[in-house]
């Protein structure tokens, strides 16, 4: 810590009594100096050749009689401490300047005008100089900076406040390795038995300073609001890296808001309310603080996107939320977590409903809005109608363009999964939320039909026409097998719906063996001999064989599926006789249209399926 000491006296004849402040130096007290409720009686002539202002007033007060003149400086900076050290300068007693005391001596050294002009080594060339040795170091800087509130007005007016917020600003730019940082400050007895220089100067012991990017955090913790958001200014002035200075608000902002240091729970409005009726000196600050230090953080993030971690974001707008953050403020976080959805986490989606008139367990429009805002920035600039089948091609042209959007997609998915559990949820809010992600950006809509049976099954009052009209939103074509197989047996979901399912599934199934069927055909037409049992004599063998055996497992597989579903659709078909009707006709008609479709194909579901050999008709 940097030290100067000033004056050779002792200081014995020097002592305070209550109020009252006496000087023995064996003058008779002459002039008695109103400081605060602090009385000081001194002798003018100490005064008058080092203070011209109070020259300048002893001068109009004194009294042609002799006797003693009384002065009111209720004014003076630092009060009547401060002015206890202008006092024993002036008497050349010993006093120690430290960076915890030189702000408030610098000012008042410049309110009393204790310049050049009234002795040479004057208070103010003094603080001044040693002001200059306390900004070539960090904790010193961090000190002094901290005693400018007590003297706000006359610190500005000097520019000190401005000159440690820069110096502050350049050794964080700079980093901790292009400067010394002192020791820890050691009791004074064990100072001036060690190194008596320091009597005369400045201790300058140093050590290794700390290492990281966020080792200043801590130390600007100390900061007020105002000096704190002035550093960061600074800081972003000189080029400093948009991360550090988001890591540097969220540890400033999880010091004062109690809220950002957990997760969200639906107790956290009540224990809010708590605090801010029950604040005590040592406990956390009131909720109307906490408020203002939210807002001004959140004005002071950093512009760039994924620079401000997602799951911070959404602590920042649930505390908005909880403690009546402007409507501004919501907006602009709500706009942030947008910009970089595809970079969140299901848990961090899940807000608790803060609102007075709770419909649901979860804010469903909260996250509508962040959604909405996420498309709005993605959405492509010439957006057309996508067709039922999209081409592979286009697929992987895109890739690179739906790869945010599917993340999100697959995000919100299963945040539907989550909030459908809810059985406050209306209809329309679900379909409303589902609906906002475009279906360009599912390949799959598995995890939306996990959402809606879900939704399903937490809500059975639903009618049969509702429940149609919400089954609307997936695309029964997006459904993956195991999802269509799935659906199938689902008595959760209206026949319309399973018969869609069924259909599209056959007509899956007929177009994938009628393409191996076409492929196997044009190999056989290659072969000179017309026979795919005949041994040719290039080594080829082995791979025909091998690709013959596929194509059997594969249709015995195809086989067996549709022998499980017809089965199943058996059972189904007791309870419901029309749709057993429906299905059989359906099956029918599809299953004689499959096979004249297949050039002659036959499948014999009995004996093939058996001998794993299927007939290959020409």
């Amino acid at each position: 810590m940097a030290l100067m000491r000033l004056g050779s006296k002792s200081g014995d004849e020097f002592h305070r009594e209550g109020q009252t402040w006496n000087c023995t130096t064996g003058l008779p007290s002459d002039v008695t100096i109103e400081v605060g409720e602090v009385s000081f009686f001194l002798h003018k002539f100490p005064l008058l050749s080092r203070s011209g202002l109070l020259k300048k007033l002893i001068a109009e007060s004194s009294n042609e009689d002799g006797s003693s003149c009384v002065l009111d400086l209720h004014d003076v900076p630092g009060g009547d401490k401060t002015f206890d050290f202008v006092t024993r300068f002036c008497y050349g007693v010993k006093i120690e300047v430290t960076a915890s005391n030189v702000v408030s001596l610098r000012c008042a050294a410049e309110y009393l005008q204790m310049n050049e002009n009234y002795g040479e080594g004057n208070l103010v060339s003094k603080t001044e100089e040693f002001l200059n040795e306390v900004f070539s170091n960090w904790p010193d800087s961090i000190k002094a900076i901290q005693t400018c509130e007590e003297v706000q007005p006359y610190a500005e007016s000097l520019h000190i406040v401005s000159r440690c917020i820069d110096s502050l600003a350049a050794k964080v730019y700079s980093g901790p390795s292009m400067f010394n940082m002192p020791k820890v400050e050691c009791d004074s007895s064990q100072n001036q038995a060690l190194d008596p220089a320091l009597w005369n100067g400045i201790s300058s012991e140093t050590n290794l300073p700390p290492q990281g990017d966020d080792w200043w955090y801590e130390d600007a913790c100390l900061l007020s609001l105002s000096l704190y958001k002035r550093l960061i200014l600074a800081i972003e002035a000189k080029g400093m890296k948009p991360e550090s200075v988001s890591g540097s608000l969220m540890y400033y902002i999880r010091r004062f808001v109690p809220l950002m240091n957990r997760q969200s729970s639906f107790n956290d409005k009540y224990n809010v309310n708590q605090q801010g009726t029950n604040t005590t000196s040592n406990s956390t600050i009131s909720e109307a603080d906490q408020k203002a230090f939210l807002e001004e953080i959140v004005s002071l993030l950093p512009n760039k996107k994924g620079v401000t971690p997602s799951k911070y974001l959404f602590r920042l707008l649930r505390a908005a939320m909880i403690l009546h953050a402007t409507q501004s403020c919501i907006d602009h976080l709500e706009k942030r977590i947008g910009s970089q959805l595809d970079q969140v986490e299901l848990v961090d989606l899940l807000i608790p409903n803060m609102g007075y008139s709770v419909e649901t367990l979860y804010d469903i429009d909260c996250i509508h809005r962040i959604i909405d805002h996420f498309i709005s920035m993605y959405q492509p600039t010439t957006a057309a109608t996508s067709p039922s089948i999209t081409e592979e091609a286009s697929l992987i042209v895109g890739a690179d363009a739906l790869t945010p959007t599917t993340m999100v997609a697959n995000l919100v998915d299963a945040y539907l999964a989550e909030v459908a559990l809810d059985v406050n949820l209306k209809l329309p809010k679900f379909q409303a939320l589902a609906s906002a992600i475009p279906d360009y950006a599912r390949p799959l809509d598995d995890a939306l039909y996990h959402a809606i049976d879900v939704y399903l099954k937490a809500h059975p009052w639903l009618i049969d026409s509702e429940r149609e009209q919400f089954c609307r939103l997936m695309n029964v074509q997006k459904l993956s097998l195991e999802a269509s197989t799935h659906a199938a047996l689902n008595e959760r979901l209206p026949i319309r719906v399973i018969v869609q399912v069924l259909f599209f599934e056959q007509l899956r199934l007929r177009t994938s063996i009628s393409s191996w069927l076409f492929v196997d055909n044009l190999e056989n037409s290659q072969n000179p001999s017309g026979n795919l049992g005949l041994l040719r004599s290039n080594g080829n063998n082995s791979q025909q064989q091998q690709g013959a055996d596929n194509l059997r497992d594969r249709v015995k597989e195809i086989e067996k599926e549709c022998s499980d579903i017809r089965r199943e659709l058996q059972k189904l078909a007791k309870t419901k006789k029309s749709w057993n009707i429906f299905s059989r006709l359906i099956f029918r008609k599809s299953s004689s249209k499959f096979c004249r479709e297949s050039n002659g194909c036959e499948i014999n579901t009995s004996s093939s399926a058996m001998n794993g050999k299927p007939n290959h008709s020409k």
